[in-house]
């Protein structure tokens, strides 16, 4: 695969994580204070929605400044991480435990769908990501190796 080429892949992958990781924290931001009732002791729904759209900026700006392998899989467990928690809290009423309030929202509505779809896609997207810069890493890695190699042979 030509340089250029993985240059537009990298570049793809990572402008669709942004999208969704940008989604996800409007979305959890805009609905934080409509949650902040749903509350345990501790912890109130909005409470953990500020900490969903916190870690979704986190993740977006970290891989944009440093589209690296850490950075994609972090990418890759909030997105997955949101996608995970709307499903279960959807369909099982886990109940309140520890310092979790329960968040046990048997519908859906416009919001809600658009963040799960955007979690969605920005985890598979990290994920191929991650898969495509494991790949190309080990072949630049041994690249530069075999080239230090002759350098230092030939001098």
């Amino acid at each position: 695969m030509s340089a250029r080429t993985w240059s537009a892949i990298r570049a793809a992958l990572t402008l669709v994580v942004l999208a969704g990781l940008a989604v996800d924290a409007f979305v959890h931001f805009d609905l934080a204070s409509s949650y902040a009732g749903v509350k345990s002791g501790t912890l109130s729904q909005g409470d953990l929605f500020q900490a969903e759209g916190a870690a979704a900026v986190i993740a977006g700006v970290a891989l944009l400044v440093r589209p690296r392998r850490y950075t994609a899989a972090f990418a890759f467990v909030v997105a997955a991480g949101g996608t995970a928690a709307v499903l279960l809290y959807r369909y099982v009423d886990v109940g309140a435990f520890g310092p979790f309030p329960n968040m046990y929202e048997p519908l859906w509505y416009t919001k809600k769908t658009l963040s799960a779809w955007a979690e969605g896609v920005a985890a598979v997207a990290a994920l191929a990501l991650l898969v495509a810069l494991h790949v190309r890493a080990p072949r630049t890695t041994r690249g530069a190796a075999r080239e230090r190699t002759r350098v230092e042979f030939s001098g």
